[in-house]
């Protein structure tokens, strides 16, 4: 902010609404976030945590926008607020909001931060590991991500971006032992193949270590390495609109050595597809539906998780 030397005064504001159906209010949340622009090594979900039933959701999300002139080049900061809303069990409602500065210093290169925090998320009723404890508590997360993307045009067709994060995912008391501190590297690329078509390929591997590896007692220990796949393909049908189109794989491999401990030795399997169909209105305005289904698999769990939404929204700027 030192550095600003003119302010462009006008305020930008991007604004949607969204309407999901949902078969699974328990998992949600982590089926959303599942994309490499979001936050897809979701905390640890065990089996008391699905299958909590359908619900129908409400995503508003608004992000306002500002930019600064400064000797480096332009400075734009962006603040989001975003909320799913349940109809059927309030205890699930969160919010997330994000802080985000791009420092452009030229058309080619620029560096992107940002801040990312989703406060006190329920997560459901899980089994409470505790030694004076039995039965089921509530377990409650906060997550706090902050992350680096440098980002370089190479040609007019390809761009490929270098991805940094850091987080905290902190757990209410019950749950203290899973408290966890991880960070994240990969590398993403755009490449646009003609006109009408442009594909999306990133790659992430992260290390997180639990509270939990240091108390061995409580058997609780959601340690892992992750590496994360994705690929994102958007087509120009006709004039106006759009098909997207993704696929995203997760392997998380717990790395757990205590014995007792059901992750001891084990790993999970993400295996995620979705499709939207975007339809451009106006300049400003566009509506869009799709659906996103997801397959999750524990080793040590007989049956695989799955999960399907199905969305229609409304997005503009103003």
């Amino acid at each position: 902010m030192a550095l600003a030397v003119s302010v462009h005064a006008e305020i930008n504001a991007n604004g949607s609404a969204i309407l999901y159906w949902t078969d699974d209010i328990g998992i949600f949340s982590a089926t959303r976030r599942l994309s490499r622009d979001g936050d897809p090594t979701q905390p640890a979900l065990d089996t008391h945590l699905t299958d909590k039933g359908a619900s129908m959701v409400f995503d508003p999300q608004l992000t306002l926008s500002n930019s600064f002139v400064n000797s480096l080049g332009t400075l734009q900061l962006d603040l989001m607020g975003q909320g799913y809303i349940f109809s059927e069990d309030p205890r699930f409602n969160q919010g997330m909001f994000r802080l985000q500065a791009v420092q452009s210093f030229s058309r080619d290169t620029r560096l992107r931060l940002r801040y990312s925090l989703v406060p006190d998320q329920f997560l459901g009723e899980n089994e409470d590991h505790r030694l004076d404890q039995s039965g089921l508590a509530d377990e409650r997360l906060s997550s706090h991500i902050w992350s680096v993307r440098m980002e370089r045009a190479i040609t007019e067709q390809l761009e490929v971006k270098l991805l940094g994060r850091y987080g905290l995912r902190r757990y209410n008391e019950a749950f203290a032992q899973r408290d966890t501190n991880f960070f994240t590297v990969g590398p993403h690329l755009d490449w646009r193949i003609s006109p009408g078509v442009m594909l999306g390929l990133g790659y992430h591997y992260e290390r997180g270590l639990a509270d939990g590896r240091t108390k061995p007692e409580l058997e609780d220990d959601v340690s892992y390495v992750n590496h994360y796949v994705t690929a994102e393909l958007d087509i120009e049908l006709i004039d106006r609109l759009s098909l997207l189109m993704a696929a995203h794989y997760e392997r998380n491999n717990w790395t757990s050595g205590i014995p007792g401990d059901e992750r001891n030795g084990g790993h999970e399997n993400i295996v995620q597809g979705e499709m939207i169909l975007v339809r451009q209105l106006s300049e400003h305005v566009r509506v869009f539906g799709g659906v996103q289904r997801s397959s999750r698999k524990e080793s040590f769990d007989t049956n695989s998780v799955k999960n399907t939404n199905i969305g229609i929204g409304l997005s503009g700027s103003f």
